[in-house]
């Protein structure tokens, strides 16, 4: 048995594909599991910048909300 199936696609869909293939006789498949890998590379770099941005953000509450600062607007 074969591990090979049969999706439909929008004709729109297509067309994107056929736009962005790298190269003229690159199949469907070879093209989609770049796209994959591409797409889980760029979701795993955003999942580490937001836990960055996390960590961040806490460290900027310790510099900036000082009651030592809130002094001079009274002052």
């Amino acid at each position: 048995m074969n591990n090979i199936t049969t999706i439909q696609l929008e004709k729109s869909v297509v067309k994107e594909l056929k736009k962005n293939k790298d190269y003229p006789r690159q199949s469907y498949n070879e093209l989609i599991s770049n796209m994959i890998k591409a797409f889980k590379s760029l979701k795993k770099r955003n999942q580490y910048n937001e836990f960055l941005h996390k960590i961040q953000q806490q460290k900027m509450k310790e510099l900036w909300c000082r009651e030592e600062d809130e002094d001079w607007e009274n002052a």
